[in-house]
Parts: C-alpha cells; structure tokens; sequence
C-alpha cells in the first residue's frame, strides 16, 4: 500500500499554539517559511528545509540549523516567502500539503496568505492550513470535517462561483448550489455533530472550521 506524502510548511506570524501539534501527522517533510522556522522549533518539528529571505527569522534558530539547507532568496522580491515555501512543496509531488500558523499581525498578509493556499499550483494535493484557532480546508471536490457539536463552519468561494456545492452535518445544508466569490453567504454555519461531508463540483471553496 502507498504511504500519502504530507508536506508541512510553518509559516510566521503569531506563535503557534503547542496543541497544533496533535493535528500533524508524524513522518511529514517539513519546510520552514523564513520565521516559520522559529515557530517550528518551538513545537519541536524537525525542519527539512528553510525557504525565504531570512529578513525576520531569528538569529539563534539559523544558529541550531546549520545542518538544514537553505533555499534563500534576495529580500526585494516578487512573491512571499509562504508562496516560495509552497514552490518548493509542490516540486515534492505530495499528496497532502498543510501549512501551519501564518496568521495575526499584518492584514495584507493573512489575506495573501487565504489566496495563496488556494493557489490552482496546488490543485494536485489537498491543503488545509491550520491558522490560529481555525482549521481551513481548500476544496475542490469533497471534504469531511471533523470538530464539535456547536463549532461554526464557514464557506467562501475563490476565485470565481463554486457550484454544485452539497453539505450534510450542518445547521443550514445546501443541496447542489452555487455560492458566489464576493458574497458572504456561506458565513456562519453550524456544525450539527462531530463532522459533516462538503461537496463541490466546479470551484473552489475555502471551508473554514473555527475549532
């Protein structure tokens, strides 16, 4: 049987929280997104490789990770440091990308942030970010969520209409419908057990569950 290839990439931003780890699935190869990188040694992750400008990361963690190469890039850039992180996840072929932390601080960020993940690059693998007290899922066929009774569940198309969107599990389920980029229709919805099925048939969707 095939083992699914996860790639990890620990962004910056806020410090992540020690009980992400319990969401991480062991034997992951795990890239460090500049000060992701000190993020990722404070929950103890081994860092196969560090991608960025190295603008903000600190100075004592480069310092425990001699031994980990480097893909560095000059700090007048194009593309974020996260985006470039991806670059290199997506060249791994995984079959599972999840990006941890990446959230608080600058607001252009954590919005370039939810567009990137969602990146049609990416469309080979599924993504989740795990971005502070939220587990967000990119979507583009089917989905099953696993939380609390109570907890909310939000859905926001990217990028254009997703259509055929289908949910079971929720407090309002939708039924082979479409919701439109630009709208907040799908804001707010309850999760009605311990999981619900999300299902989408042309689109994206980002399915956020606040945990």
């Amino acid at each position: 049987m095939d083992t699914e290839r996860t790639v990890i990439v620990v962004a910056g931003g806020d410090p992540i929280g020690e009980d992400v780890t319990d969401d991480l699935p062991e034997g992951a190869y795990v890239i460090a997104a500049d000060s992701g990188l000190d993020h990722a040694i404070s929950i103890g992750a081994s860092v196969d490789l560090i991608v960025g400008d190295l603008d903000s990361v600190g100075a004592a963690s480069l310092a425990a990770s001699t031994e980990t190469p480097i893909e560095q890039y000059p700090t007048k850039k194009a593309r974020t440091d996260l985006e470039l992180s991806l670059d290199a996840a997506v060249r791994l072929s995984p079959d599972r990308v999840i990006v941890v932390g990446g959230h608080g601080g600058r607001v252009d960020h954590f919005l370039a942030n939810a567009l990137v993940i969602a990146s049609p690059t990416l469309a080979a693998c599924r993504v989740e970010w795990l971005c502070g007290e939220s587990h967000i899922y990119v979507v583009r066929d089917a989905v099953q969520l696993h939380g609390t009774t109570g907890d909310i569940v939000s859905l926001i198309a990217i990028g254009g209409p997703a259509t055929g969107v289908t949910t079971v599990g929720l407090e309002w389920n939708l039924d082979n419908e479409t919701l439109e980029p630009f709208s907040a229709r799908g804001i707010s919805n309850t999760l009605m057990r311990t999981f619900c099925h999300i299902r989408v048939t042309g689109g994206t969707l980002l399915s956020i569950l606040a945990r």
